[in-house]
């Protein structure tokens, strides 16, 4: 195992615009990774089914091993004020938003996958990428995702 493996971080940080995701430890950034999201990653989750990534701060509560995507880790979307706003609305504000592993049934290869959006909301690394994570994240740790 890795050096990096052995770290745990205490602070996960998405930039969307940027399509990265870092993980930090003390305020130092560990690593770095190229992203792929949902579809329609501008602006925030509102409702299920919107193809966005959520922005604010959560917190990446378990992990699922068995994830249809190799293997996963929750992001606690929505909170309460997510689920407020969509009830002021009348919308579902939708859920199970993980980071993830690849595709199984993309004909692409690990790399060309990340540079498209391609998950429903969900922020999506290789799954070389999703071991290192698996490794490195507790649950309870933060995320916070920025536009």
């Amino acid at each position: 195992m890795s050096a990096i493996q052995n770290t745990k971080v205490d602070l996960v940080i998405v930039n969307k615009s940027a399509s990265e995701m870092k993980v930090l430890k003390q305020g130092k950034v560990i690593k770095t990774y190229r992203i792929a999201m949902g579809d329609a990653p501008q602006g925030h989750k509102l409702t299920e089914g919107d193809q966005r990534t959520p922005q604010g701060r959560y917190i990446l509560d378990y992990k699922k091993s068995d994830s249809a995507f190799y293997r996963s880790i929750h992001i606690s979307y929505p909170n309460d004020e997510d689920k407020l706003r969509a009830k002021a609305l009348g919308i579902s504000p939708g859920g199970f938003i993980m980071i993830h592993g690849e595709n199984p049934n993309s004909k692409l290869s690990p790399i060309e996958q990340q540079k498209y959006n391609w998950t429903n909301g969900c922020i999506a690394v290789t799954n070389k990428e999703m071991d290192e994570l698996w490794q490195m994240i507790e649950p309870g740790t933060p995320i916070e995702i920025w536009p």
